[in-house]
């Protein structure tokens, strides 16, 4: 998938174009990541150690000159840590709240899976209410706020998968893979000349960007098309939890991103192809029939695509 990039000025693009400089050859999951920060949702990058999960945060976050902080989970990791706790002053007799990591633009939350259940849900009232209640009482959260994880799906002994309440809470999951060996080749020959992300745009200019994406239009067939593609989900042999309302909301938030992107003022149904996999994969259970018959949820997912037929855009 391809961002439009006639115009060299668009900011959008110039932010693609930085994060390009530190993460090679993974183009698709680098514009996927930014329309689902332009459509406002949290991002789930579930891959292997070592293919660039945590570099594309970074780079991300320097590009778009957010606040970021970073939280590297670890069994000890306490809920506290994240949403902050109240701290007793002696010289004015009162409580006062001590900001806790997610008091940010961008949180960075590192191997997510290897930290407790209780502290994985403390990050659930944020990413979906932007605002954390300490001691009774609730401080909003910076805008624009972006939660980034990264998971390990392999070697998750004494780990803690995250349940699917909390994997919905994620607009899209994302994996970047091993790279072709012609990227590898440019990796290595890019360690004597890396190039420095710069910052091209600001938070303010982002959330700009965030309220233009909501104006791209939709046409009354998509609204449709779109809910189809839900519905076929949750009726389908080989799947036991098909996709929520909110995941269904997801799909039609990222395919105005993907248009904004592509310099469209309307919604076409290649935009949600394009993006079905990337919002639904983490969010539906395979019966299992599918798992007996070794299919995994892409191939369902592609399958749902072939069957459900697209509208003509006028």
């Amino acid at each position: 998938m391809e961002a439009r990039n006639d115009s060299q000025q668009f900011p959008a693009f110039q932010v693609i174009q930085e994060v390009k400089k530190a993460v090679i050859g993974k183009d698709d999951c680098i514009v996927k990541a930014v329309a689902a920060i332009l459509a406002g949702g949290h991002i789930l990058l579930n891959d292997i150690p070592g293919v660039g999960k945590t570099t594309l945060a970074m780079a991300l976050s320097k590009s778009m000159s957010l606040k970021q902080n970073r939280v590297q989970f670890t069994p000890d990791v306490l809920p506290s840590d994240l949403t902050g706790f109240s701290m007793y002053q002696k010289d004015t007799g009162t409580f006062v709240y001590q900001p806790g990591s997610v008091m940010c633009n961008l949180l960075l939350a590192d191997e997510i899976n290897r930290t407790s259940p209780k502290t994985q849900s403390a990050l659930l009232e944020v990413m979906e209410e932007q605002k954390v209640t300490v001691d009774g009482r609730t401080h909003e959260i910076p805008s624009p706020f972006i939660v980034i994880a990264t998971q390990n799906p392999f070697g998750s002994a004494g780990t803690w998968m995250l349940p699917e309440a909390q994997l919905d809470r994620f607009m899209v999951c994302l994996k970047l893979g091993y790279p072709s060996m012609e990227d590898e080749i440019d990796i290595l020959k890019g360690i004597q000349k890396k190039e420095e992300v710069q910052t091209v745009i600001s938070s303010d200019d982002l959330l700009f960007m965030q309220y233009a994406a909501k104006q791209v239009y939709v046409q009354e067939e998509l609204y449709q098309y779109v809910g189809n593609l839900a519905n076929q989900t949750r009726n389908h042999s080989m799947i036991d939890l098909g996709l929520s309302p909110r995941g269904t909301i997801n799909i039609l938030q990222m395919a105005k991103s993907v248009a904004f992107l592509r310099q469209r003022e309307y919604v076409v149904p290649e935009d949600v192809k394009d993006i079905f996999f990337a919002v639904c994969g983490h969010r539906i259970m395979l019966s299992a029939k599918a798992r007996a018959a070794h299919m995994d949820a892409e191939q369902i997912l592609k399958e749902i695509l072939k069957k459900i037929k697209a509208p003509r855009i006028v």
